[in-house]
């Protein structure tokens, strides 16, 4: 598609250019527009370097009606980020400068906005009735995260990865190839209680889980996505998420769920033992002896839903190995009844727990095999579920 990317004046301007280097990578023309204050964090060379024409900031530039021809020319409007005052000026009819001119030109074509400001800013009623105001045009929001904010305080108001925008762009533009399918995805991790503050778990964010949760959504699935201990938001109306803490709460959600389900894909890192005994009060120290668990295992989700599954559905786990990668995967597949298992090798660096990208190899039952390069977990996200539904 041709895509005008609109940058306004907050911090996470300076996050522009690798979105206009996402929206390129993925075969997109890119033009930029920007306000004055924009260019106060990102310069008008990185914005016409990276995007490769020139860049829209003046609307008065040689007497030239450039917010009609650049609206005419694109096909869709991306602001990002998206300050509150941009969001107040198209939601009440103002036009003073180049990118405001143009969004209210921009009409009768998709535009997509990924708002970013203070949390106290973002949660004042004038901001949220203007956001209101806008998603009942049409208009579509991602984010904003929650998270540490420019001005040293954590909140709401962070703005999306440039990964997640570029992902609603791909959402925006695909055919919804799995309305009327309902998912079931598992994600992050589960812990062990111990005693009252103590647990067994393990490093996984669940940044995976939720990137295949909001892929499969865009697609136009209805996700069940079951998710243990984790800090992510997220917000779409197809996505229905139950919170869970251990393995056997996350076994109870997902064995429930998948018999409704076209197909599910777990990947969370699910504790494979547990405590035998936990207590309701903290364990003291018995003077200079150390303490001794005695583990039982946990159920085997993957395994179960492998028991259950039709013939008319699609089960995908995920196997992080650090050794014998390939064969054990292999093994882990057959012997659970997968369709397709994704590895992950904590040789490869950048991919695996708490990190933003991932590198895997995609193997089928009927003997397909796809690697990608390390990429982010939402481009990772895109390519498995294109592997997974073709």
């Amino acid at each position: 598609m041709r895509i005008v990317v609109g940058i306004t004046g907050g911090i996470a301007a300076y996050k522009a250019p690798e979105l206009v280097r996402l929206l390129k990578k993925a075969g997109h023309e890119v033009r930029c527009a920007a306000t004055e204050h924009a260019l106060e964090f990102v310069t008008r060379t990185t914005l016409e370097t990276v995007s490769q024409n020139s860049l829209y900031c003046d609307l008065f530039a040689s007497g030239r009606t450039e917010h009609i021809s650049l609206k005419d020319w694109g096909e869709m409007l991306v602001i990002a980020p998206a300050t509150a005052n941009i969001i107040g000026k198209v939601a009440n009819g103002i036009a003073d400068d180049a990118l405001s001119t143009l969004l209210l030109a921009f009409s009768g074509k998709p535009v997509i906005m990924a708002p970013a400001m203070n949390c106290e800013m973002w949660a004042h009623p004038a901001v949220q009735r203007n956001i209101e105001t806008l998603k009942s045009w049409g208009i579509r929001m991602v984010g904003p995260e929650e998270g540490e904010l420019a001005c040293g305080v954590s909140g709401v108001g962070r703005m999306a990865e440039p990964a997640a925008i570029a992902a609603a762009v791909y959402a925006a533009v695909q055919p919804q190839q799995l309305q009327g399918q309902h998912w079931l995805v598992t994600a992050g991790p589960t812990y062990e209680r111990i005693d009252s503050v103590r647990f067994i778990g393990n490093y996984s964010s669940g940044k995976m889980g939720f990137a295949l949760a909001q892929t499969l959504a865009d697609a136009g699935a209805e996700v069940e996505l079951v998710s243990g201990p984790t800090s992510l938001s997220i917000n779409h109306p197809r996505i229905h998420r139950t919170s869970v803490e251990s393995a056997r709460e996350m076994y109870a959600a997902a064995t429930e769920a998948f018999p409704r389900c076209n197909g599910a894909i777990l990947s969370a890192a699910v504790a494979d033992y547990r405590p035998s005994e936990c207590t309701d009060h903290k364990l003291k120290k018995n003077g200079s002896e150390g303490m001794h668990l005695d583990l039982v295992q946990n159920p085997d989700i993957l395994a179960t839903l492998g028991s259950m599954k039709t013939s008319e559905q699609t089960l995908v786990g995920f196997a992080l190995e650090t050794d014998n990668e390939e064969a054990n995967a292999q093994h882990k597949l057959e012997k659970k009844n997968l369709d397709y298992i994704v590895l992950n090798s904590l040789r490869d660096k950048g991919a695996g727990f708490g990190v933003d990208t991932n590198k895997v190899t995609i193997i089928g039952r009927n003997g397909s095999r796809k690697e990608s390069p390390l990429m982010s977990k939402q481009e990772v996200a895109h390519l498995i579920i294109k592997t997974i539904t073709l």
